[in-house]
């Protein structure tokens, strides 16, 4: 799209350089008696031609800044893994009541896809991330190759998942009585490296 707007705003300035009396001749040879037209007719068209011209490079621009908007470069992806893991590494969350495991590593990878956009900055996009989890995940420790949309680069993020009793979370039985439930928390230590896992 970019490079045809380009290329309609380049053929409407070759137009616009015509001179007027090679199309003042070409108009004689196909239709001898038409009207001479002035100076002024030319003035005009220029006008007009230049200005579309100048419509269709700044469109294309426009749209160049979109698309550049819609993908993320290299560093923005580094810095915000960076931060992202940072920002998750000691931190601590609740995991299933029933104490199945099963979506660890789907949650996990929600959780970094989430810190990450969170941290892309003004000019990244807010979406188009993606954390892989390795095929050989455990919940006590597992890895995830983050990718996003536009960037060449990969980071490993490296996720150990401590169970923490302190920081467990019993609720309130019926009618005052001590709960049967205990939702168990998990404490996260979280690195990321360059490179995929």
């Amino acid at each position: 799209m970019v490079v045809l707007l380009l290329v309609l705003a380049a053929g409407l300035v070759a137009m616009g350089c015509v001179k007027a009396d090679r199309v003042r001749r070409w108009r004689r040879s196909f239709n001898p008696s038409a009207p001479e037209l002035p100076d002024s007719a030319f003035v005009a068209a220029r006008v007009v031609l230049f200005g579309m011209a100048g419509v269709g490079v700044f469109s294309a621009f426009q749209f160049m800044a979109v698309v550049a908007d819609a993908e993320w470069s290299d560093d923005e992806l580094s810095s915000a893994v960076s931060q992202a893991a940072e920002e998750l590494n000691g931190t601590s969350r609740f995991g299933d009541i029933f104490g199945d495991d099963s979506g660890f590593d789907e949650e996990s990878a929600t959780m970094i896809e989430d810190e990450v956009v969170e941290h892309g900055g003004g000019g990244a996009p807010q979406s188009g991330v993606d954390a892989g989890p390795a095929p050989l995940n455990k919940p006590s420790g597992a890895d995830y190759t983050v990718q996003a949309a536009g960037a060449d680069a990969a980071f490993c993020v490296h996720v150990v998942r401590t169970r923490s009793k302190d920081g467990d979370y019993e609720p309130p039985g019926i009618a005052g009585n001590p709960g049967t439930v205990t939702v168990p928390s998990y404490d996260f230590a979280v690195t990321s490296r360059k490179g995929a896992c």
